[in-house]
């Protein structure tokens, strides 16, 4: 038996802005399930909302903080190519 292996695959880009976009969707879905159902809720799993709170906290971050970390990366891409050519 042989120990070549394969290279491993380039890794896939993905639409960074549209992830986090639909788990902040779905977050705040689930809060507002969670919101009409609240009075069935024992007050033992009222925790749920708050995850859901933070849950959509952190998406809405997210989705300003992507944008932003991208432009970084770009730049620094950048810098590197030009320190590259000289």
């Amino acid at each position: 038996m042989s120990n070549v292996r394969q290279p491993a695959p380039a890794p896939l880009e993905a639409n960074d802005q549209l992830v986090t976009a639909m788990i902040t969707a779905g977050w705040a879905i689930a809060l507002i399930v969670l919101l009409v159902i609240r009075t069935d809720i024992p007050a033992s799993d009222r925790w749920w909302i708050w995850t859901c709170v933070t849950g959509l906290g952190l998406g809405v971050f997210g989705l300003l903080y992507v944008p932003r970390l991208k432009r970084s990366r770009e730049r620094a891409a950048r810098r590197r190519a030009e320190a590259d050519q000289r």
